[in-house]
């Protein structure tokens, strides 16, 4: 287990809240592959979808910072001294999720929509394999839960943007993507909407279906209203499912001695 010494008087915060220096440096180094992966399919995508010179520098920068945000949250969240196969493989979902978002900006066509296609495919078949891996690993961690979650939540808020840039569904099809996030929002105020919740078949099944209504939508061969249908039908699932989360976990809450409900 990583394990990191107690802060001297001159330490910074900053500091204090990264993992301990070998798996750090681990990760930097993975993550600088990372940036380097971003940059040449960047490049690559300019020379194939005939994307702006922008796109790597877009890509790169939300690559980093979904990375930044990673090495923070590893510091009490991953018990092992390396960052493990299978988070190499959530990171390599990550690269293709900064790709996707540094396209909201370039203006829709088939080609980049095939790509983006292609993309969430990809990304839908790493999304197995990931987990697959830590438990043939025992490379099993929180942390290892929560960036294959937050890097779905990420790119499913990217694909719902694209879908609306595509002008396959009107703006309310970004509710799919900012949903997760308005329940993390509302457990700033309801703090019993914080609790964790058991990982359920429906909730797998929902999220799979989010990705697959929503790269369904991009494909160029779908007529509008067929992608208009498949993102309501997905946006409904989602708040059916959100719903069910948030009355089990009112049903949980604490009452004032303490004693859950």
């Amino acid at each position: 287990m990583t394990t990191l010494a107690p802060p001297s008087s001159n330490t910074s915060t900053a500091v204090w809240l990264l993992p301990a220096p070998p798996l750090r440096a681990r990760v930097l180094v993975a993550a600088g592959f990372g940036c380097l992966l971003v940059t040449v399919l960047g490049l690559g995508a300019q020379w194939w979808l005939g994307t702006a010179p922008k796109h790597p520098l877009v890509a790169v920068g939300v690559f980093t910072a979904m990375m930044a945000t990673a090495l923070i949250g590893m510091r009490d969240h991953h018990p092992f001294p390396r960052f493990g196969p299978a988070n190499h493989v959530t990171m390599l979902r990550g690269v293709l999720v900064a790709l996707a978002a540094g396209l909201i900006a370039e203006p829709g066509g088939s080609a980049v929509a095939w790509a983006l296609v292609g993309a969430t495919a990809t990304i839908g078949v790493l999304d197995g394999v990931d987990g697959w891996l830590a438990r043939r690993t025992r490379m099993s961690s929180a942390f290892g839960a929560r960036f294959d979650m937050e890097t779905d939540a990420l790119f499913m808020l990217v694909l719902s943007v694209l879908v609306w840039r595509h002008d396959k569904a009107g703006f309310w099809v970004i509710a799919i993507g900012l949903m997760r996030y308005a329940f993390v929002a509302g457990g700033w105020s309801f703090p019993w909407l914080a609790h964790p919740l058991r990982s359920t078949r429906r909730g797998k099944a929902v999220a799979i279906g989010q990705i697959a209504a929503l790269g369904l939508a991009l494909l160029p061969v779908v007529p509008v209203p067929v992608s208009t249908l498949a993102c309501g039908v997905a946006l409904a699932a989602l708040a059916w499912s959100f719903a069910i989360d948030v009355r089990f976990l009112y049903g949980q809450r604490a009452r004032p001695d303490g004693r859950a409900l």
